[in-house]
């Protein structure tokens, strides 16, 4: 049994005369406090996230997590009985050995090995976006204020082509928008564009549009209470790292800003492996890591345990590091300066066990052995023990396309995601007015005096250049967003006229629309 009394079961630790020594159990209601696995390539990371993914799915959690070789695929499929699989079962004292296929959600950006996931450049918000394209301080200044023309102006930013009719409005009207928010360099705007067109070339453009993605269908259980394990196939993904990245943390950003809170549950709502985690932290400003500080010490009490996978300790900065409760170490190298000091600071984190030397050991372990700590009793890491980590009860390896098919077919998501929608936003918004625009082609008219200023609704306020003085009628308001992301179907003057009775409030509380890392609140 890997779930026993609220405990699911690791492997079993073993003495210095290498005889078996107890089982180690991660529990369960500790399951939210966060965890690390770590180690060389090759030692057995990936087993260790499977055979965790299994016993939280057996325990009734869901599970999210990236595919980066196509072996956590082998989750879907009924492991089969070899001789070296039989052989750790038995040292482990793992008995019954069943074997068995989980309830597997496959999903994929670019559509071809599972479902197509999304989302909207409103959702992602510019801090995300800005570390997606490595944008520098003054292009991330001018996507902050892009984000907030489209928030306040009632103008959808869905898709690449969305942002990029913004940037070009803000280029048409860079000396107006300036006077209201500061300077906007068209040299930044353009080369932001330039950014866009990069995304787009590495396939960013199947990430960004709708329908988004629900945080609800990867927070499924089935029907005999088992958690379903969503599989991100990210091989191709792998490819663009920092998109990769960014799309991780977006979804945990999601997490945290639409999950209520728990308190501390009995066991986890969610638990997410970010693998590769280096990826995440690599050349990271410093606000960016302060605000994934921020979201991994305050998501535990939404129930959700995040869990990095990564080769070196040293990938995850210390403040993040504190709060990683539980802890698998597999074995590491250390013939660089580099590598004995990962070996050191692996060994230091642990809370030592008498019995042997954590840096030593570290050095010396097998494939599929680990020093592991989990927490217990009142929330205290428990004494380093050196443990063969349990065998998989699903395939130890990928399953085949045609067994990958026959899971999609049956998907409980089968055919929500797989349709692009494009429905009219700020692209479509934006050129219609171009448009309008230039068939009236008005005089323009002589700027008013200070004096001369009437309080009516354009008074007190920012406005929009071509949007916030309009006279004419627009047609009735359109239907609401599908998704509760801060946008009306309405006209642009209709919208700029609400921004009247939003000003003060947005002024003051924009940071309570668009939470930690940017992303709009529920």
């Amino acid at each position: 049994m890997t779930v026993e009394d609220g405990k699911l079961f690791i492997g079993a630790s073993r003495n210095p005369d290498d005889s078996i020594n107890k089982p180690e159990y991660l529990d369960l209601k500790f399951g939210n406090r966060h965890g690390l696995i770590t180690g060389a390539t090759g030692t057995g990371k990936t087993v260790t996230l499977q055979i965790l993914a299994e016993a939280f799915s057996d325990a009734g959690v869901p599970v999210f997590c990236a595919d980066i070789k196509g072996d956590l695929s082998g989750l879907a499929a009924m492991g089969e009985p070899k001789d070296f699989l039989l052989k750790r079962a038995e040292q482990v004292g793992l008995s019954p050995y069943d074997f068995q296929e989980f309830p597997v959600i496959f999903w994929d950006l670019y559509g071809e090995k599972g479902h197509r996931v999304r989302t909207t450049m409103a959702e992602m918000g510019p801090l995300l976006l800005a570390r997606l394209m490595d944008a520098s301080e003054a292009q991330e200044g001018v996507l902050n204020i892009a984000f907030k023309i489209a928030d306040q102006g009632g103008l959808p930013l869905l898709d690449l082509k969305d942002l990029q009719a913004m940037l070009n409005y803000m280029g048409e009207h860079a000396t107006e928008i300036s006077n209201q928010f500061g300077f906007v360099s068209k040299a930044s705007i353009g080369s932001l564009q330039r950014g866009l067109l990069v995304l787009e070339q590495q396939g960013a453009q199947h990430f960004f549009g709708e329908p988004a993605l629900k945080i609800s269908d990867i927070m499924r259980t089935t029907n005999d209470g088992r958690g379903a394990i969503s599989i991100l196939a990210a091989d191709k993904l792998m490819m663009n790292p920092r998109l990769y990245a960014t799309f991780l943390l977006w979804l945990l950003s999601e997490l945290f800003e639409e999950l209520p809170e728990v308190g501390d549950p009995d066991k986890p709502k969610l638990v997410f492996f970010f693998d590769e985690a280096h990826l995440l932290f690599t050349d990271a400003p410093k606000v960016l890591i302060e605000r994934v500080e921020q979201v991994v010490r305050l998501i535990r009490s939404k129930g959700v345990g995040v869990y990095f996978v990564t080769q070196n300790p040293l990938d995850v900065p210390e403040t993040v590091l504190a709060q990683l409760g539980n802890r698998v170490q597999h074995a590491l190298r250390a013939y660089t300066p580099r590598e004995q000091k990962a070996v050191k600071t692996a060994a230091d984190t642990f809370r030592p066990n008498p019995a042997f030397d954590c840096a030593t050991a570290i050095t010396t372990l097998g494939t599929g052995e680990a020093l592991v700590s989990m927490l217990e009793g009142k929330g205290a890491p428990s004494i380093v023990e050196r443990t063969l980590i349990r065998p998989p009860s699903s395939r130890l390896g990928p399953v085949s396309e045609e067994e990958r098919r026959k899971v999609l077919s049956v998907s409980p998501v089968a055919e929500m995601y797989d349709e692009d929608f494009d429905r009219e936003s700020a692209y479509e918004i934006l050129a219609a007015r171009a448009g309008k625009g230039a068939q009236q082609a008005p005089p323009p008219a002589p700027a008013p005096q200070p004096s001369e200023q009437k309080d009516d609704s354009a008074a007190g306020r920012w406005t929009l250049p071509g949007f916030g003085n309009d006279r004419e009628q627009e047609p009735a308001p359109r239907e609401t967003r599908g998704r509760s992301g801060g946008y009306q179907r309405e006209t642009v003057v209709e919208a700029a006229m609400k921004s009247v009775a939003r000003t003060v409030a947005t002024q003051v509380g924009r940071a309570l629309v668009r939470g930690i890392l940017g992303s709009l609140r529920r």
